[in-house]
């Protein structure tokens, strides 16, 4: 079953079942879905004007992959939230992003451990010969396409880093 179908299908679930938050986040990650799948049909028209109405329908549906990339982005938005309300010292809107954000991680690959990211951050440095941090660059490339979806850029980032200053 493709991820999008999945979706919907939880989305009538939690509606029957009256659980709010599920449904608005789930209503929310649709709606997130559709846009970029409207701007991924949207680009294939302009790049390919040829192409059947039926045709870009079709290659404009979004791939898992790019689906992940869509919750990836949710979470990344509520983990921002979460910090700013931190801040703010708003308790009840940390715990409801936190929910947000809980709900979202279900949709995605297990996500890979630490010790993980540093194994394959090790791998990665040895095959592109990274020595000093202006590597980085070319350390990520190689690394992101295996953990897209699976770890947080972010963490990966810092991993990384923190390898190339020893």
């Amino acid at each position: 079953m493709v991820l999008k179908e999945k979706i919907q299908e939880d989305l009538t679930t939690v509606l029957r079942e009256k659980k709010e938050l599920e449904l608005s986040v789930l209503r929310m990650l649709l709606s997130a879905v559709n846009n970029k799948e409207t701007e991924k049909k949207t680009k294939i028209w302009k790049e390919k004007p040829e192409l059947s109405p039926e045709e870009i329908k079709k290659d404009g549906q979004l791939t898992d992959e790019e689906i992940f990339e869509v919750i990836a982005s949710e979470i990344k938005k509520r983990k921002e939230s979460i910090l700013e309300f931190e801040k703010g010292k708003r308790e009840d809107l940390v715990k409801k992003e936190k929910a947000e954000a809980e709900i979202l991680q279900k949709y995605l690959p297990e996500q890979l451990s630490e010790e993980e990211i540093k194994k394959l951050v090790k791998e990665a440095v040895a095959k592109v010969g990274a020595k000093e941090i202006k590597d980085m660059g070319k350390v990520m490339a190689e690394l992101m396409p295996e953990v897209k979806g699976r770890a947080d850029g972010g963490l990966v980032s810092k991993i990384v880093k923190e390898s190339l200053m020893r």
